[in-house]
């Protein structure tokens, strides 16, 4: 096995084209440099490079050598690199977009808990229902609720989410309640992202799984308005347990074919593809990943 180290010089010289400017690329002297090329052949047994006086070249075996030497020592490097990062001290400013449904107390108060952890970062917060382009709009971190259609953006799950059909008390007095999911069809219900006064449900009981159209009188691409509208009696909201736990402990909503709900949607902390993360968005994915929030469920 050939000496890693003469390979990077070998792959330097390779570069540089010249022992001089490679030598004083590396910080060693031209002699040194030489003599780990002249090791590296011998090991090989192989003459990688023609040498004159005014001119360098590589033979057809070291331009072959240095082909496939050159990927693999440059993700050596990278790796070095990527280890060296990580040991930095988190700082520097970090763009973040969340959901509307992020723009309460609870999420600000985990805000503030990790400026106050690592008072060399700042914080860019975007608060939009917009899926905004990561690149494009040069944002660090979204948290996404939902399928993800973007494959080039890496994700981590951070949780779930389970959505209930829920009413006030004020809608449903007097109101033959449903017994299944058709049954919707013949209700008023508060949308989220509909159009024209419609929008589809998808429902899952176990194994069973229902998809319909729904109708009502509001719509809103914010899950604040849906529940707003709900707990105002204007017709059966389909809102997050987060949105509705409390409510219905409480008697303030009434859930509503309690053996339906959506199907389990997953919380997703996603970011620019990038080989490696800066330290700062690296602290910020960890402190969420350990975020005990009401916002999303527990994936286990």
């Amino acid at each position: 096995m050939a000496d890693l180290n003469d390979i990077a010089v070998f792959v330097k010289v390779a570069q540089y084209g010249s022992f001089s400017r490679a030598a004083h690329s590396l910080g060693m002297p031209v002699s040194t440099v030489s003599r780990k090329v002249t090791s590296l052949e011998e090991q090989l047994g192989v003459t990688l490079m023609q040498r004159t006086t005014r001119k360098l070249s590589l033979t057809a075996q070291g331009q072959a050598y240095f082909n496939k030497c050159s990927e693999p020592l440059a993700h050596l490097l990278d790796a070095e690199q990527a280890l060296t990062e990580i040991q930095k001290k988190p700082e520097g400013l970090l763009k973040i977009s969340v959901p509307v449904i992020f723009g309460q107390e609870v999420f600000y108060e985990f805000i503030s808990s990790f400026l106050k952890t690592y008072p060399n970062i700042q914080i860019d917060l975007f608060i939009t229902n917009l899926f905004l382009d990561l690149i494009a709009e040069n944002v660090d971190l979204g948290i996404r609720f939902g399928e993800l259609k973007d494959s080039s953006i890496v994700a981590q799950r951070l949780g779930k989410s389970v959505r209930y059909l829920v009413a006030a008390p004020d809608y449903v007095k007097g109101r033959v309640l449903p017994t299944k999911p058709e049954d919707l069809k013949d209700h008023q219900c508060v949308l989220l992202n509909g159009r024209n006064g419609e929008a589809e449900w998808h429902l899952v009981s176990g194994r069973k799984s229902v998809r319909l159209h729904v109708s009502g009188p509001v719509s809103s691409r914010d899950f604040d308005a849906v529940s707003a509208f709900t707990y105002r009696g204007h017709g059966i909201g389909l809102l997050p347990s987060t949105y509705c736990d409390q409510q219905i402990r409480r008697g303030e909503l009434v859930h509503l074919l309690p053996d339906w709900s959506s199907e389990e949607i997953f919380v997703h902390a996603v970011y620019p593809t990038r080989r490696f993360l800066p330290a700062r968005l690296q602290v910020f994915v960890e402190a969420l990943k350990a975020w005990k929030t009401p916002l999303w469920l527990p994936l286990h």
